[in-house]
């Protein structure tokens, strides 16, 4: 059986739902023409809404409802309520079959269904753009300024007030440092160019106090543990350095200075290892605690691996002092201090042009780190001069070798050599012995460290008797054959002089007093100056003496030169008046003063002052030469000539002194000298000082030889014991210099006379 279906409120549409069509217009049975149920109240006018309800638009004819789509959609319509009679007619009465409609569409109301549609609005017009209000967006822009003003207010509070202490603490550490650069030293050479005395380079290690502070390193002891690591490498105590460091208002201590590029290295090496431990993740994490409330997990020091003590240690490039030939003309050319200055022989006297002039770098750190973005100032030191000295060092070797062995064999306290150039007085060679090693002064003893040849006033002795003779020969008083009778013993002043040896009474020619070294003999010569006048005597010897250049200064300008003593003849009392004429008493000279009498002799009684510097070579490059010797005629050529002769005497002849000096193949003119040495204490006399002192080759002087020896034990003889030091240095220079052999020989003059 098959269930009917219900009537629907829609519109018909090939759906297949079974239903007829409800014709357009119409209302369905059983319903009125508003779709309710008829009621005795009366309707609606058609076209017209019902009372209390809105009008609505009604779709037009053929056209989709107002809300709907094109296509007809199925109305679902509430089922009227059964009414007796017409629902049963209805359902008995078969319903005519309609025909499809091609189009669904909804069915048409009822013109009393449709609701009058609304006036349409008036299209309204776009509304102009309206600009800000003047005074709104000045008061936008007022609160924006003050807040901003307001933020700058009160981070200066901040910066000047409350945080001014702590940001002085960090501006104290990143702040520029003020470094000093050295100047570099000039060079001392030979006259060869070779250095004597050199610098090369080195570094000051140097530190800032104020990066050891517990604040900064985040360990209380971080002085102590720097100065456990750098103690063995700078060879400086722990506690030295832990003092240095613990001066925080100190920005810029010197730990150590002239310190090796390996030493640096060591450091730098050091200081990188720690400072890559110090920066891993697990140690930043602890700095960042450093100083925070222990309830946040705060620490108040960091782990010992995680600090790096080095941090605050730096390096600056300078200079060391070097001498490459080690002790080889070390008492002239001197030595320099810690401090890189002058404080021996020529080092001291030529500091100022040897120094140059120090400049200065400033530079912002931060951390102990170069800020390369923050600037800075550089002043550039100005270099030292180059001083080139006279010395050759081939001579200089030689004399350094002969009389340190001669001191040694003689078991002498000292003794010194002194090589000249007769023509321009130019020094070629001053050795001393006992010398010292400038590069390690540690190992010299402080008496070690001057120049004896001179710092050394002593009494020559018979070196000085030339000088006598050529006053006596140079005034006309006597010639070289001149005789002289010269008895054991001669009494004048109440004292009794005598000869080194016990003689009968010798009859000698001049030239023989001065062979055989008489002090007798030199007496009765000088006697001759005065008339019997010997205080006349002794102020016409002292004219000569003074032109020598005994008791004069040299000209070197060398530190703590001694200008020797000489008294004036009216100050000469008893003995001294006489002692005088042989170089004992009231007369010292230094070996370089000495020395210099012979070479005036040589250069044919011309005396030129010393020189031992050849010149200089400024920063600029420009070489400045020193100026020749200051010349003196001290006696005449003639004289010159004859005391030449005689000297040759002295070494040639059977009964002369200075046998030990000959020279084979070469003319050598000298003398010895043997003369009681003066107490340390200025009384009496202790020992003796053995000399000799010639020239060569006779016939054309080129080169002076000094040879002196304080204090010896193993003889006291200077011809003995100088003669052969003289010897051997004499004969290497020549060879040195290529001096040509003699072409003639020795004149030979007499030394005695028969009565």
């Amino acid at each position: 059986m098959t269930t009917p279906r219900q009537p629907s409120g829609g519109s018909g549409s090939g759906s297949g739902n079974g239903r007829r069509p409800v014709p357009r217009g119409a209302a369905p049975r059983g319903q009125s023409a508003t779709g309710r149920p008829p009621s005795a109240k009366a309707q609606p006018v058609k076209g017209q809404p019902v009372k209390g309800q809105p009008a609505k638009a009604q779709p037009a004819k053929g056209q989709p409802a107002r809300g709907q789509s094109a296509k007809a959609q199925p109305a679902k319509v509430q089922p009227a309520k059964a009414q007796p009679g017409r629902d049963a007619a209805a359902r008995t009465t078969p319903r005519t079959p309609q025909q499809r409609r091609p189009e669904s569409r909804p069915p048409a109301r009822s013109q009393a269904a449709v609701r009058p549609r609304p006036k349409s609005r008036p299209p309204q017009r776009p509304k102009a753009l309206r600009l800000a209000e003047p005074k709104r967006r000045l008061r936008v822009i007022t609160i924006v300024m003050s807040l901003v003003f307001s933020v700058f207010a009160g981070r200066l509070i901040q910066l000047q007030l409350v945080d001014s202490d702590a940001l002085a603490a960090d501006a104290n550490t990143n702040r520029y440092l003020n470094i000093p650069i050295t100047a570099e030293r000039g060079s001392i050479t030979s006259a060869d160019g070779v250095a004597l005395a050199a610098t090369v380079d080195a570094y000051d290690i140097t530190a800032d106090p104020a990066m050891f502070t517990p604040g900064a390193t985040g360990i209380p002891d971080a002085p102590e543990q720097a100065a456990a690591l750098l103690s063995p490498i700078l060879g400086v105590s722990k506690e030295r350095i832990a003092a240095d460091l613990h001066t925080p208002k100190t920005r810029y201590k010197r730990l150590a200075a002239q310190q090796t590029p390996a030493a640096k290295n060591q450091i730098s090496d050091l200081k990188s290892s720690l400072e890559k431990q110090a920066g891993s993740r697990a140690c930043q994490a602890q700095k960042k605690l450093l100083g925070k409330p222990a309830d946040q997990g705060g620490r108040t020091r960091v782990d010992n691996e995680c600090a790096n003590p080095l941090a605050g240690v730096f390096n600056r490039e300078t200079q060391k002092r070097v001498y490459p030939a080690d002790g080889l003309a070390a008492n002239l050319v001197g030595f320099v201090n810690g401090e890189g200055t002058g404080a021996g022989g020529l080092e001291l006297q030529y500091q100022q042009q040897l120094a140059g002039k120090d400049g200065h770098s400033s530079y912002a750190q931060s951390g102990g780190r170069l800020v390369p973005t923050a600037g800075g100032s550089l002043d550039p030191a100005v270099p030292g001069s180059d001083v080139k000295l006279t010395i050759n060092r081939d001579i200089q070797w030689a004399a350094q070798r002969a009389i340190t062995d001669q001191v040694a064999n003689s078991g002498a306290e000292k003794g010194y050599v002194v090589v000249q150039d007769v023509k321009t007085g130019q020094v070629l060679a001053m050795a001393t012995a006992p010398g010292f090693n400038p590069n390690d002064l540690s190992l010299s003893k402080q008496a070690q460290l001057g120049n004896p040849a001179l710092v050394d006033a002593y009494e020559p002795g018979s070196t000085a008797k030339l000088m006598s003779l050529a006053a006596v020969l140079d005034s006309g008083k006597a010639t070289w054959d001149t005789k002289v009778t010269v008895p054991n013993r001669l009494v004048r002043a109440g004292q009794q002089f005598k000869d080194d040896v016990n003689h009968d009474p010798w009859y000698l020619t001049l030239a023989g007093v001065l062979a055989k070294s008489s002090n007798i003999g030199t007496i009765e010569a000088i006697e001759t100056l005065g008339g019997g006048d010997q205080l006349q005597a002794n102020k016409v010897l002292d004219g000569y003496l003074r032109k020598f250049g005994v008791a004069q200064p040299t000209g070197l300008n060398f530190p703590g030169e001694a200008t020797g003593m000489l008294k004036k003849p009216e100050d000469l009392v008893a003995s001294e008046k006489y002692n005088i004429s042989f170089g004992q008493g009231p007369l010292q000279m230094n070996a370089l003063q000495a020395t210099s009498v012979y070479s005036t002799i040589a250069n044919g009684g011309v005396r030129v002052a010393p020189s031992i510097v050849q010149g200089i070579t400024g920063p600029d490059g420009k070489y400045t030469a020193t100026p020749p010797g200051e010349q003196t005629r001290v006696v005449s050529p003639e004289t010159a000539k004859t005391l030449t002769s005689m000297l040759e005497s002295v070494v040639d002849d059977e009964q002369g002194t200075g046998g030990k000096a000959a020279i084979p193949g070469y003319r050598v003119a000298g003398k010895t000298g043997t003369a009681d040495r003066g107490a340390a204490n200025g009384v009496g006399y202790d020992g003796y000082t053995a000399s000799f002192i010639g020239f060569a080759p006779a016939d054309a002087p080129r080169v002076t030889v000094s040879c002196t020896l304080q204090g010896p034990v193993n003889g006291h003889f200077g011809g003995q014991l100088c003669g052969p030091v003289f010897k051997q240095v004499m004969e290497f220079t020549l060879k040195t210099l290529q001096v040509p052999p003699s072409g003639s020989q020795a004149p030979n003059l007499p030394v005695e006379w028969k009565p």
